[in-house]
């Protein structure tokens, strides 16, 4: 079918071909990754992992998102926004990641358990060490608009005689 010998079996898609000028360069994340096919293959898992995961919904907010967004539109836009981060061709559509996120309160625990989720997903498939800490990378830097760091509740304490007696001392 593709007789460049740098085909690397993007199915459907024309050959990725490393000229002898561009041998040296680094492929890019999306291209280590397999392209939009082995992302597509990665994400439908990582999401339908995270929208079962007991420790995501616990948050009522989460439980309620992951039962109103059809799982087939929110793999997509997963994808697509993976895609190109990674350095693919394609272009993410989809809302800002603090505008569909913030509103959810999701905490530091519950992005702990996520990522967890991500890694499982990513062992799952053997990615590389070197491209599954890129692809952790990329998700962590969202981490900021996603993850809502709840105040600390302050400790009031009265001024009754206890109190007073102590601060006298």
């Amino acid at each position: 079918m593709y007789t460049c010998e740098c085909w690397r079996g993007l199915t459907g898609r024309a050959p990725l071909c490393l000229s002898v000028n561009s041998v040296s360069a680094k492929p890019s994340l999306y291209e280590r990754l397999g392209g939009v096919y082995s992302i597509a293959t990665v994400v439908d898992d990582f999401i339908n992992r995270i929208m079962i995961d007991p420790k995501l919904n616990a948050n009522p907010l989460v439980d309620e998102a992951h039962h109103k967004v059809p799982p087939a539109g929110f793999k997509y836009l997963v994808t697509e926004m993976l895609c190109w981060a990674a350095g693919g061709p394609q272009r993410y559509t989809g809302r800002g990641m603090e505008e569909s996120h913030r509103h959810l309160a999701i905490t530091a625990g519950e992005w702990d358990a996520f990522m967890e989720d991500l890694k499982t997903t990513l062992d799952k498939f053997s990615v590389p060490a070197a491209e599954q800490a890129e692809v952790t990378a990329l998700i962590e830097s969202t981490r900021a608009a996603i993850v809502v760091e709840r105040p600390e509740v302050p400790v009031t304490h009265s001024s009754g005689p206890q109190d007073r007696a102590a601060a006298a001392r």
